[in-house]
């Protein structure tokens, strides 16, 4: 005889926990009909909201093709904001044609590291020569010591591969995984929001975002750090979806066809290899690569897909679900993302491993057959780990230690009102040239600043506060989940508030940020069963709010790509005086 309990499906030869009392299956001969009953299928697997019949009726589309685009929204409004998205950041994305802030690091770095597997020393200058020769430059041989990991940097050179060693090149990739940021985003939100129209408000927010917006032209790494941070998160909300479609499947229904909560059932399912898990290991590992603060967000992730698995566990029925997932889904599942993440990391050093050890190589690449020489344990590592891990301890220090005054650098605490941006470029063409009007009568200003869309920052201050109180005070995962971004991009560096910090950091959270206020901008909607009334004033309050959002990034504009403007025109733009 076959066990039951082997199968992950156990509702065969099981009694139900949840039958109802005897008195009501005898009044059933008798036409009794019980109320309505909570399905435990919808709470794990809350259905995807639709518009309603009469915004069709109203405005006079057929039921046939409002089907049909209603099918085709889930995909079709999130690729509409993405176009929306890409056409801003490629349009003229060569200019400013200049090595502006810290791409004269990154596209370096990136150029070098394509070709020679390692970081080099540039001669001072360099990036004249760069921009002058279009990129055709011998590239030194001395080995440079750097700070950050390679993988930021090889995505980088990937686009000057392929584009050439020139301003377009070395931003073509830092563009297109900003535009498809938005892409995910606006899934990610139709996901945890169940609605495609929430879900295209975060991605057209982040679209209009100021600081994603010039991060996304311009070659540093964090923006290629928000995309792995988000593609991450998106994988856990999928593998999310997953399981608790496997435990709704497998939850034994009552004799009126409803999915009720079985403890056996509960603690029992398993939910196999869960493939997207692993890819969210395998793109927190490249976060880390890029900049080691995705450590930090490896480690928010790793608790909050436990704290997911436990809620699963629990409304299936499981009387015990911290006991249950320890048991169940540790393994391959929940610790599958850090040694993933690991073994992705020192891949992403391969160029730098396998460089040569005579001296020739990487930074430190000889150091363990130099320096690092003797010792009782050296035997149990090969060398080119010991260099590692040596150069590895020296950023560390490095990082810890930097407090040297930069004009830009910002606290923490002001990033959330916009207190400090960072100019990356800035000239004061005179009239009648780079784009001055003839007529301005005095100079111009032209200026790259990366700084967060004023009034969406503004907003997300509030949204963030009413984001915490629902899920505190409602237990929303939606809420903790978007609280959990904010928070693992956001609070770590206020343990090093005496370092040298800039604002632009604050892009790796900027998504969460756009959820954070889609999500307040769906409350001031209403809910789905609100009166006409409420719907249509929320609906005008949310509107407009957003089409301010949008003007403020539209007034900005010229600020944020380097268009010269009259210069009392760019002082009207600085609202506050930190901005200058």
């Amino acid at each position: 005889m076959t066990s039951t309990a082997s199968s992950p499906d156990t509702r065969q030869g099981q009694a139900r926990q949840d039958q109802r009392p005897s008195w009501q299956q005898r009044l059933r001969r008798f036409g009794y009909t019980a109320g309505p009953r909570s399905d435990v299928r919808e709470r794990l697997v809350p259905p995807y909201v639709e518009a309603s019949p009469r915004l069709w009726q109203v405005l006079g589309v057929p039921p046939a093709l409002a089907e049909r685009i209603t099918r085709w929204s889930g995909w079709g409004g999130p690729l509409l904001v993405t176009l929306m998205a890409g056409v801003m950041r490629f349009w003229h994305l060569g200019s400013p044609k200049a090595v502006i802030f810290d791409e004269t690091y990154y596209a370096k770095d990136s150029w070098a590291l394509v070709h020679r597997g390692f970081e080099v020393n540039w001669d001072k200058n360099a990036n004249d020569l760069i921009l002058q020769t279009h990129g055709h430059v011998k590239i030194p041989t001395d080995a440079a010591y750097v700070v950050h990991p390679p993988v930021g940097k090889y995505v980088i050179g990937l686009g000057e591969l392929i584009f050439g060693f020139d301003p377009f090149g070395w931003r073509f990739m830092t563009a297109l995984l900003g535009t498809l940021s938005v892409l995910m985003l606006c899934r990610i939100g139709r996901r945890i929001f169940r609605s495609t129209f929430l879900g295209c408000v975060a991605g057209a927010l982040m679209a209009v975002d100021g600081l994603a917006f010039v991060m996304a032209r311009t070659s540093l790494l964090d923006g290629v750090l928000m995309f792995f941070v988000l593609a991450a998160f998106g994988c856990l909300v999928i593998d999310r979806d997953r399981t608790r479609e496997k435990l709704a499947a497998a939850l034994p229904a009552d004799a009126d066809g409803r999915v009720r909560p079985d403890a056996h059932t509960a603690r029992t399912t398993r939910f196999g290899l869960r493939p997207w898990r692993w890819a969210a290991g395998l793109l927190l590992g490249l976060a880390i690569g890029t900049k080691w603060n995705g450590l930090y967000i490896l480690v928010a992730f790793c608790v909050m897909a436990v704290l997911w698995d436990v809620g699963s566990r629990r409304v299936a029925g499981a009387r015990h679900p911290y006991s249950t997932v320890l048991m169940r889904d540790t393994g391959l599942t929940t610790l599958a993302m850090v040694p993933v993440a690991i073994a992705t990391y020192l891949l992403s050093w391969i160029g730098w491993i396998l460089s040569p050890t005579d001296g020739s190589g990487g930074y430190f690449r000889n150091w363990a057959a130099t320096d690092g020489k003797g010792g009782m344990w050296t035997w149990l590592f090969p060398d080119w780990w010991r260099s590692l891990w040596h150069y590895e301890h020296e950023v560390y220090k490095f990082h810890v230690g930097l407090s040297s005054p930069h004009t830009y650098m910002s606290n923490p605490w002001s990033w959330l009102i916009d207190g400090r941006p960072v100019s990356y470029f800035y000239e004061s063409p005179s009239p009648g040239t780079d784009g001055c009007p003839a007529d301005a009568g005095d100079k111009c200003a032209r200026e790259v600043l990366a700084i967060g869309t004023p009034l969406l920052w503004w907003v997300a201050c509030f949204a963030v506060l009413y984001v915490l109180w629902r899920w505190f005070f409602r237990r929303d995962w939606r809420a903790g989940a978007i609280a959990c971004g904010i928070a693992a991009g956001y609070l770590p560096w206020f343990h090093y508030q005496e370092r040298t910090i800039f604002f632009f950091y604050a892009v790796v959270f900027v998504p969460f940020l756009c959820l954070a206020v889609a999500m307040l901008l769906g409350a001031i909607i209403g809910p789905p069963g609100s009166g006409d009334t409420r719907r249509v004033a929320g609906a005008t309050g949310a509107g407009v709010l957003v089409l301010l959002i949008a003007w403020n990034f539209i007034y900005f504009w010229p600020i944020y790509t380097g268009t010269a403007i009259p210069i009392d025109q760019w002082r009207s733009r600085m609202w506050l005086d930190t901005w200058v």
